[in-house]
């Protein structure tokens, strides 16, 4: 385009000084030549346009939006014509309250209200892309600039639309997945009627109150306390049932060593025990029915 404004100027620059007597005149022509030339060369170079993968370009001239997008590669096109280019492939945008996580610096998350009233900081990534057949109609009607536009308001309004439906305990837990179905479903559908495909929308983070986060620590605490106290008393119990059963075992035994041993047995028990020991002894047990018996404990 550039070159076929250089090309008319010269052109108009050579018939003006024809009509004038200058020391040029006689070089009119060939200055009119060449502003031919780089008319000619700029409306080539104009008339040929290079699309990029993943872009698609959309025609503009003179206010008016052609319908007809343009695909990757090698285009010939109107040299007149302005074209402006879309990214069609997946793209995301970041509403974070890291400083510089999100696409704007500083805390960019989005703070709503729970069922119960209270202020809950979420951490959202969108996931989305252009569709390329409504490329013209996004230029026409939202612009070039539809992330700012588009997806951050729309995104943010469904977000807290849908957060008043919950709890803010059941936001950070046992409903985080029905709540992000719940969104992408919202937003997927406005989406759609402005030339956009949502692909993935991703719950990052959900920050709750210091005094609900202090409450849920504590339950998570009592309740931990709660089954380390049944297992000592399950294991106090055991230990019970064992002592039970060792005293009724030694109380058999001696029940059985009362009733069933003998005079003999107990001489032979006693004879035995000491004949084992390494000390050296010497007894003398009576015997009712003979002589006494003397054992040598060596």
């Amino acid at each position: 385009m550039f070159l076929i404004l250089i090309g008319i100027i010269v052109i108009v620059v050579g018939f003006v000084l024809a009509k004038t007597e200058s020391p040029v005149q006689e070089y009119t022509g060939t200055i009119r030549i060449v502003g031919f030339l780089l008319l000619l060369v700029g409306a080539g170079l104009a008339s040929v346009k290079q699309i990029e993968p993943g872009d698609v370009g959309v025609q503009k001239l003179f206010g008016k939006v052609s319908s007809n997008i343009l695909e990757s590669g090698l285009n010939v096109i109107n040299p007149l014509v302005e074209v402006v280019t879309f990214d069609v492939r997946t793209q995301n945008y970041t509403m974070s309250g890291v400083h510089d996580e999100g696409e704007k610096m500083g805390d960019d998350a989005i703070r709503v209200l729970s069922a119960d009233g209270l202020e809950v900081i979420i951490d959202l990534t969108v996931l989305y892309k252009v569709i390329p057949t409504e490329a013209p109609r996004i230029l026409k009607e939202i612009g070039t600039d539809y992330r700012n536009t588009i997806v951050r308001p729309i995104c943010r309004t469904k977000i807290r639309d849908n957060a008043v439906y919950y709890d803010a305990v059941a936001l950070y837990s046992s409903k985080r997945d029905e709540f992000q179905a719940r969104i992408f479903k919202t937003i997927e559908s406005d989406f759609k009627g402005r030339g956009l495909i949502l692909e993935q929308l991703l719950v990052r983070n959900i920050t709750l109150p210091t005094s609900v986060k202090a409450a849920i620590e504590s339950k998570i605490n009592a309740e931990q306390e709660a089954q380390k106290m049944t297992f000592v008393l399950q294991k106090e119990k055991q230990e019970a049932e064992r002592k039970r059963v060792e005293a009724q075992g030694i109380a058999d035994y001696q029940k059985i060593l009362s009733t069933g041993l003998s005079d003999k047995q107990l001489q032979y028990e006693m004879i035995k025990a000491i004949a084992t020991s390494p000390n050296a002894k010497l007894i003398i047990m009576d015997s009712k029915k003979g002589s006494p018996i003397i054992v040598d404990g060596k």
